[in-house]
């Protein structure tokens, strides 16, 4: 069967589950966050080792809260997605019942200058892709999936009026130059691991994570308007707050190590309103600074603690 065939047929498989009512589905969500902890799966024993290594201080019963709020948080994220999947764009922005910082974003636009915006991983990402698609045309740099399949489920789920999807490779980077050059917008998750030499280290809820420069790269070269840009949760039935904040100058200063510097700390700040709203399950520090003697600490992260 054709990737793109299999991706219809996925496609379809969600949107039927997401017409299940909403409670049946947080409920679902709920269930699923429990197995994690029950099993020990993989996203609970991540979300463990790094709320460990980004809230050192934290008290053990009170992390254990954070842990279970987490995965919950994590897992209604997945089902909020697939039914922003495939459900129609006006009707997943209705879900956003406060908006903070638009005329920002638009005044940045009219610009000229080209416009980034630095997403953290942070309520609910493709929510935000929605909303900058309606604000006009919108470059999102992604990592694609290993499997053809996988690709094209996202190509068919993401794409639509005004999206345009930049794989976060080489070749197809240096086309985002040209839309910031053109006065474009471009979004960017800066906050995953980039491959090693891709990166600089810089601190993250106080430990070393290698961090891209594609963003101070681009900022620097063009001179676009950085922002920072979330959609938090803020009640129990997909209600959300867009959020569009300013970056600070340093993230396009041509020191690597300063602009990554500000930019992590920016979105650290973020993640701290709200960290079971924040993605814990993914493995931001497997990677260590050269010559620290540090190991990757998730190693030892199938032993629960």
């Amino acid at each position: 069967m054709k990737p793109h065939t299999t991706a219809r047929l996925a496609y379809r498989a969600a949107a039927l589950f997401t017409r299940l009512p909403w409670s049946w589905l947080r409920g679902i969500g709920a269930a699923l966050a429990g197995l994690w902890i029950r099993l020990n799966a993989r996203e609970s024993r991540v979300t463990r080792r790094n709320l460990e290594l980004a809230f050192p201080d934290m008290g053990p019963a009170e992390r254990t809260v954070l842990h279970r709020q987490v995965l919950r948080s994590t897992a209604m994220q997945a089902i909020e997605t697939l039914r922003l999947w495939t459900r129609p764009r006006q009707d997943n922005l209705a879900c956003l019942v406060e908006r903070h910082g638009e005329a920002l974003y638009d005044a940045a636009l009219a610009a000229g200058k080209g416009v980034i915006v630095a997403a953290p991983h942070h309520g609910n990402w493709e929510l935000l892709n929605q909303w900058l698609a309606s604000r006009g045309p919108i470059a999102i740099v992604y990592k694609a999936p290993d499997e053809a399949v996988g690709d094209a489920f996202l190509q068919l789920v993401r794409g639509g009026d005004n999206v345009r999807q930049v794989r976060a490779e080489g070749p197809a980077v240096r086309q985002l130059f040209k839309v910031l050059k053109d006065g474009g917008a471009t979004g960017i998750l800066p906050d995953q691991q980039p491959k090693a030499g891709d990166g600089v280290f810089a601190p993250f809820f106080g430990v070393e994570a290698l961090t891209m420069t594609l963003v101070n790269r681009l900022a620097e070269r063009t001179g676009a308007t950085v922002l920072y840009g979330w959609c938090e949760r803020v009640g129990p039935d997909m209600q959300f707050a867009l959020h569009i904040e300013p970056a600070p100058p340093a993230v396009a200063d041509p020191d690597p190590r300063v602009a990554a510097t500000a930019l992590n700390a920016g979105l650290e700040r973020i993640a701290r309103r709200d960290p079971s709203q924040y993605q814990w399950t993914y493995k931001r520090y497997t990677l260590r600074p050269p010559e620290s003697g540090e190991v990757d600490p998730y190693a030892t992260e199938q032993h629960p603690h």
